[in-house]
C-alpha cells in the first residue's frame, strides 16, 4: 500500500508504498509542512519553491547519530503499521505467510515456529504483511485447503475490514503516545500569537525576491494569512507597500512589491505564508491534564495534516515538485534531530498521522483502496469482485508507487549537498 506522510519541519510531502491487495499489507511515507504553522499558502506560489535539501556530511558523527535516529523512527513507525495489520489478523486467527520490512530481495529473515516468514528487505519504501491465498504460486505447496475458513479471503467481511484499517489505527493510536510522551517528558506546545505574517519561504526569481524580501521576514501591517492574500490576488502588476521586521535590522522598513499576472489573471508574488506565533512548552500539572494537552495537540496535527492535503490535491501543479521521497524524509529528520530530541517527537507524530490520513485515501496500493473494494463488495450484497479484476486494480498501483519511489529516492539523493559536491 501507498503511504503519504506530513513532515514537520519542511514543507514537502513523501511517497511510499504499502500494501497490495487482500493478500499484503504495506506501508510508505509521506511528508509536508511545518508543524508549528498551518500548511503555507499555496496561492502566493509561482510554483514549487524548491528548498536544497539538508546536508549529511558523512564525516561528523553527530550527523551520522541523527540519521540513524531519524531513520529509526521511520523504521519504526512502519514496524507500527505492518504490526497493526499483523496484530489484528492474529487476534482473529487468520492466517498469516509472512511480514516484511522494506521491498525487494531479503537481506536477512527467518521463519517462527509458527511459519511465518519475517523479513528486513533491499528497498527502504514501506513493509507488508502477507496472508495465504489459493491464487498464490506457492498454495499448494502450503497444504492448506482452498476453502480453509482461517484464510484471509475466506473471512467475513467486518474481518477482513478490521485487518485492514488496523494499520492505520496502530498510526493513529502511536501518534498519540508520542505527543503524550512529548508532553510528559518536555510539556506541551503553547503558542503565543505575534504581530504579522511570517514568511518561511521565498521563490527565487519571484517578484518578492525581486523586492528583497527573505525567508522569516515578517509582514506587519498584514491583517492575517487570507487577507494578504486577497489583497496580492487582487492586485496584478501593482505595487504593494509592505512594511517588513527582519530580526537582523533593529527597525521595520517598506518594501514595495508589483504581484505577477496568474495565468487565471491573479497576483502572486511567489512566498509562503504562515501565522506569526512564538512556540513555548507548558508542563502539565497531572497525567490527566497531559491526556488533555496531549489531546489538543493531537487534533491540532490531524487538521493541520488534512488542510495541507485539501491544498495539495487543489493546487497540484505546483506541489508536485515538492513530493520528497525515504531520503528527503530521513534528511530533515536528521536535521530535526541535531536541532532537539523534542522535535524529533513531533517529527515521528506528524509522519505517523500524515501515514494515517493518506493511507485511508481510497487508491490503489492503499489501504484506503482496499477497503473501497471491501465496501463496493458489501453494497453487492457480499459478491466478491472477480479475482483478477481485483489483482489488477491493486498491482497497477503497487507497481506505479514502486516507480515513483526509486525515482524520489534518486532524485532526492542528487539532491543532497555533500553528493553535489562529490559531483
Amino acid at each position: 500500500m501507498l503511504h503519504l506522510s506530513f513532515h514537520p519541519i519542511s514543507s514537502r510531502f513523501s511517497f511510499l508504498p504499502s500494501k497490495s491487495p487482500l493478500t499484503a499489507s504495506a506501508s510508505p511515507f509521506p511528508l509536508f509542512k511545518p508543524i508549528s504553522l498551518p500548511p503555507p499558502h499555496p496561492l502566493l506560489l509561482c510554483s514549487p519553491c524548491r528548498r536544497r535539501l539538508p546536508p549529511l556530511p558523512a564525516a561528523d558523527p553527530s550527523v551520522l547519530q541523527s540519521v540513524a535516529e531519524a531513520s529509526a523512527v521511520l523504521a519504526g513507525i512502519i514496524v507500527v503499521h505492518e504490526s497493526g495489520h499483523f496484530l489484528a489478523a492474529s487476534l482473529l486467527r487468520i492466517r498469516i505467510s509472512k511480514f516484511a520490512i522494506g521491498f525487494g530481495p531479503p537481506l536477512a529473515r527467518f521463519s517462527s515456529s509458527s511459519g511465518i516468514e519475517f523479513s528486513l528487505r533491499s528497498f527502504p519504501l514501506g513493509g507488508y504483511v502477507a496472508f495465504p491465498d489459493a491464487d498464490d504460486p506457492e498454495f499448494p505447496d502450503s497444504g492448506i485447503a482452498p476453502d480453509d475458513p482461517d484464510l484471509l479471503r475466506n473471512r467475513p467481511l467486518p474481518h477482513r475490514f478490521l485487518v485492514v484499517s488496523a494499520g492505520v489505527v496502530a498510526n493513529l493510536l502511536f501518534a498519540y503516545l508520542v505527543l503524550f510522551s512529548q508532553c510528559i517528558s518536555f510539556g506541551a506546545a503553547a503558542r503565543q500569537p505575534l504581530p504579522g505574517v511570517l514568511i518561511p519561504d521565498v521563490r527565487p526569481l519571484s517578484a518578492a525576491s525581486a523586492a528583497g524580501i527573505l525567508p522569516g521576514d515578517v509582514i506587519l501591517d498584514a491583517p492575517s494569512v487570507y487577507g494578504l492574500v486577497d489583497l496580492i490576488k487582487s492586485s496584478p502588476g501593482k505595487s504593494i507597500p509592505l512594511q517588513i521586521s527582519r530580526k537582523t535590522l533593529p527597525n521595520p522598513f517598506i518594501v514595495n512589491v508589483v504581484p505577477d499576472t496568474d495565468s487565471d489573471g491573479t497576483g502572486r508574488i511567489g512566498v509562503q505564508l504562515s501565522p506569526n506565533f512564538r512556540v513555548t512548552r507548558v508542563r502539565p500539572a497531572n497525567i490527566f491534564e497531559a491526556i488533555r494537552f496531549s489531546g489538543v495537540e493531537f487534533v491540532a496535527l490531524s487538521a493541520t495534516i488534512l488542510e495541507g492535503l485539501k491544498e495539495t490535491f487543489l493546487n497540484f501543479s505546483q506541489t508536485a515538485g515538492k513530493v520528497a521521497g525515504p531520503v528527503a524524509i530521513i534528511a530533515t529528520g536528521a536535521e530535526v534531530a541535531r536541532s532537539s530530541s523534542d522535535g524529533l517527537f513531533q517529527f515521528a507524530a506528524v509522519i505517523n498521522l500524515n501515514l494515517a490520513v493518506i493511507n485511508l485515501l481510497p487508491l490503489p496500493a492503499l489501504d484506503g483502496g482496499t477497503l473501497a473494494l471491501l465496501l463496493v463488495e458489501a453494497a453487492r450484497g457480499g459478491q466478491k469482485l472477480p479475482r483478477e479484476l481485483e489483482q489488477r486494480i491493486m498491482s497497477s498501483g503497487v507497481l506505479v508507487v514502486l516507480m515513483l519511489g526509486l525515482i524520489l529516492i534518486v532524485r532526492d539523493t542528487l539532491n543532497l549537498d555533500f553528493v553535489k559536491e562529490m559531483l
